[in-house]
């Protein structure tokens, strides 16, 4: 009688940690997921960027310094790799592509182009979606970082090779910029 009591807490003790070992799959694959959604938000940003680049080139061709930095730091962009990585060049062509708006203002013409304000509203739209994603993301690394400390998975976790997930987070300028009041002009 015993062998059996102790033979069923034993197999409970054992899906036990089968239920938590799948749950940290899970969680993982959500974080998986949630850059991969990013990492899909990133691509039409830098799809728009030479667009807006040669929209720009054809009013203010003596701004060619600001053209070309902001293709380079496209280019790094395109070939981060990983949260961290790719957060600090995200970083760097958020600050490119501030400078470049700013450029806009003193070209009224080029503000008043019908393809220069849809290519703006349109990445507007991107980096809402960005924005949401790295909030997604940011929660699903919160909740799997949680569960792979948490006991049970706290004992076995890095040992199976569960390893903490980093987040998505934003660069010391591109917070500062966040943090600023919008200044509105009319």
């Amino acid at each position: 009688m015993t062998a059996l009591v102790l033979l069923g807490v034993l197999a409970l003790a054992v899906l036990w940690l089968v239920g938590s070992y799948n749950s940290l799959v899970t969680l993982r694959q959500r974080c998986r997921q949630a850059f991969s959604d990013i990492d899909v938000q990133l691509k039409q940003r830098h799809d728009l960027i030479p667009n807006l680049v040669e929209t720009v080139k054809g009013y203010a061709a003596h701004e060619r310094g600001t053209l070309e930095e902001l293709v380079a730091a496209r280019n790094e962009a395109v070939a981060a790799q990983g949260p961290q990585a790719q957060a600090a060049a995200e970083s760097a062509l958020n600050g490119v592509l501030g400078r470049l708006f700013a450029l806009a203002e003193n070209y009224p013409d080029l503000k008043a182009n019908q393809n220069f304000q849809q290519l703006q509203s349109e990445l507007s739209d991107v980096e809402n979606k960005i924005a949401a994603s790295r909030r997604f993301f940011n929660n699903a690394s919160a909740e799997y970082n949680a569960a792979r400390e948490s006991v049970p998975a706290a004992f076995y976790a890095a040992s199976f090779g569960f390893a903490p997930q980093e987040f998505f987070n934003l660069e010391d300028g591109e917070r500062k910029a966040v943090r600023e009041i919008p200044k509105v002009q009319f």
